[in-house]
């Protein structure tokens, strides 16, 4: 079955307002800015299996800003993880659907996430056990720009680059903006594009939000034969919400009732799936 990719981002966009807004908490601004790189790793891309989730020559994802995990829950819900009804109880009291994802309580969850700037070392760790074992299988790792000030983000960069995984793509969602404002204001991180190249990166440049752009650089990524993959993804936060867009302030502030209509309403409605059942109007 063909499945559209922008049906199923807005799809992502619309349960990511309606979870928030319903628990009133979470982090809508890089979850809105991720719908399309995650509708198309996982109803395009990436080799995995909802019945079977660990199986054990599956594609991995990793989500280093564990923070925007609302999108993530959408995607695995919607893809058959896990009872699409169960969104509605996202940073419930004892939901599986925590604020930060957990590998212990969810299936299609491979790590933990929290702490920012430790994803790639997991997603390291897994490309090199794949390899150890001869699984023919990949590893997707999403970062955020703020997180990768980090001092262990690079460090993590030159292992694998040393390693010479190709197994390994990292997809940098740069929007700008993280908590404190302005990333170029807080530590500016230009020119990103030459420091992974200077680190040994194959480096692929695109729109985060342009789905035939995502597939080729996907695309490019499995040709790649001794480096790893830094696809540097320019997004915008609040992406598809005029009110958020490029706002450090939707970082991690939930949406009231009525601002919820507004941005549901903005986004428009989806002919991928069902929608949650919760009304804001």
């Amino acid at each position: 079955m063909t499945v559209d990719m922008v049906e199923v981002a807005r799809r992502i966009r619309r349960d990511v307002i309606q979870m928030i807004a319903a628990s009133q908490s979470g982090h809508p601004g890089g979850a809105l800015g991720a719908a399309e790189i995650l509708s198309v790793l996982y109803f395009d891309k990436m080799n995995h299996n909802p019945k079977n989730p660990d199986w054990p020559a599956r594609d991995r994802f990793v989500l280093s800003n564990g923070h925007i995990c609302a999108a993530l829950y959408s995607a695995l819900a919607r893809s058959g993880y896990f009872p699409v009804e169960e969104l509605l109880t996202f940073r419930r009291l004892n939901s599986r659907l925590q604020g930060h994802p957990s590998r212990h309580d969810l299936p299609g969850i491979e790590t933990a996430a929290g702490p920012l700037g430790q994803g790639l070392s997991i997603a390291n760790g897994m490309a090199l056990g794949l390899r150890l074992q001869n699984v023919d299988a990949k590893v997707y790792c999403l970062v955020g720009d703020g997180e990768i000030q980090e001092g262990q983000f690079w460090e993590a960069a030159m292992t694998s680059a040393h390693y010479r995984l190709n197994n390994l793509a990292l997809i940098l969602s740069w929007n700008g903006l993280q908590i404190d404002g302005a990333v170029a204001d807080v530590k500016n991180m230009e020119p990103i594009a030459a420091k992974f190249q200077a680190f040994g990166w194959n480096v692929v440049e695109i729109d985060g939000h342009d789905i035939p752009q995502i597939q080729q650089a996907f695309e490019e990524f499995s040709r790649s034969h001794n480096q790893p993959t830094a696809i540097i993804a320019r997004t915008v936060m609040g992406k598809g919400v005029s009110f958020m867009e490029d706002k450090a302030l939707w970082h991690g502030k939930a949406p009231s009732r009525d601002e919820a209509a507004r941005a549901l309403q903005e986004i428009g409605p989806s002919s991928f799936g069902e929608d949650l059942d919760i009304q804001f109007a």
